[in-house]
């Protein structure tokens, strides 16, 4: 059986993208240190928040081609 990219996207941020879950995912804890001035990020820091960031911006991805592809057929 064939695993719709939709959810394959979902579980790749449910597992990878949140991981670890506690105290609080790496992801949003590496933004918001992006955010706040990046001070003391080493390459390590900024490889952790591509790992964690992929599944995000390969969610992000599919929902923009699904929904143009619905607009279009529409």
């Amino acid at each position: 059986m064939r695993l719709p990219k939709i959810a394959l996207a979902v579980i790749l941020v449910a597992t990878i993208g949140l991981a670890p879950y506690f105290p609080e995912p790496h992801f949003f804890g590496k933004v918001r240190w992006v955010l706040g001035g990046a001070d003391g990020m080493k390459f390590m820091d900024y490889f952790d928040l591509i790992m964690h960031g992929a599944p995000w911006v390969y969610l992000v991805f599919v929902l923009c081609k699904y929904t143009i592809r619905k607009l279009r057929s529409a």
